[in-house]
């Protein structure tokens, strides 16, 4: 039989096979966002209905706004992989996952349409007031998964799901010429306070004092999502002061 969706926003229930029970009773209080990475919606929900694929989610929506579900909400779905927020390591325990169709930055990453964000923001909302979901615990893939992932990339719109009561956004410096910027390989207080506050926020990060690749790699997840106007892994003053503004608090040159 299959189950009645969760959401009375969902089109149908095409039920995967990639499940099995939250850990440790463990109930979800994060929402997280992909992008499918596939040329078609189609082609996505196959994969993620095979069982030979290891991986599925709770929600689809495709570029339509269409939204099909594949995992009950009670249920531990396969989205995350090797991932870790605030500490926590079990992301599929504690998450509820909704790939967003898109063919992602491998096939060209088209914009988001319009139908389709309204049906995310849409369904965000739903999932986050049944589970009285946290603003800060609405993440990108890329936020839990530095290393490996990039999705739903910069061109996914944070703000607009803020401004409709969906996760956290502050406004980005601006972009400037000149300024000090933090790179790889330098060392200093300042690299270890940026490292402190994005532990802080919740990235899977040492304090170190050391601009190391983990280091390039969280902060490049930091700006696809809060500082998207330029991705490349380097602490400049737009960054910094972003940062800053997100935690409340300044953050020091290197």
């Amino acid at each position: 039989m299959t189950p009645e969706p969760d959401s009375p926003l969902v089109t149908r229930f095409c039920p995967s096979p990639n499940i099995e029970p939250r850990r440790d009773g463990r109930e979800p209080d994060l929402l997280l966002l992909h992008y499918t990475g596939m040329e078609s919606a189609e082609g996505a929900l196959k994969w993620l209905n095979n069982p030979d694929s290891k991986v599925s989610c709770h929600y689809l929506i495709d570029e339509a706004g269409s939204i099909t579900q594949m995992v009950a909400e009670e249920m531990r779905a396969w989205h995350a992989g090797v991932a870790s927020w605030a500490g926590e390591h079990d992301i599929n325990s504690c998450s509820i996952g909704i790939e967003i169709h898109n063919a992602g930055h491998e096939f060209g990453y088209p914009e988001f349409p319009e139908c389709q964000m309204k049906a995310v923001e849409a369904l965000c909302l739903d999932i986050i007031s049944r589970h009285h979901i946290a603003p800060q615990r609405v993440l990108a893939h890329s936020d839990v998964a530095p290393a490996r992932k990039a999705d739903p990339g910069e061109k996914f719109d944070w703000k607009r799901l803020a401004e409709s009561g969906v996760g956290i956004w502050v406004e980005p410096e601006p972009l400037k010429d000149g300024g000090s910027v933090m790179k790889p390989g330098d060392e200093g207080d300042g690299v270890r306070g940026v490292q402190a506050l994005l532990q802080a926020y919740g990235y899977g990060l040492e304090t170190t004092g050391k601009y190391d690749e983990e280091t390039s790699q969280v902060v490049t997840a930091f700006q696809r999502h809060f500082r998207p106007a330029r991705v490349d892994g380097l602490v400049d003053d737009s960054t910094r002061i972003t940062l800053g503004t997100l935690q409340g608090a300044p953050v020091g040159t290197s």
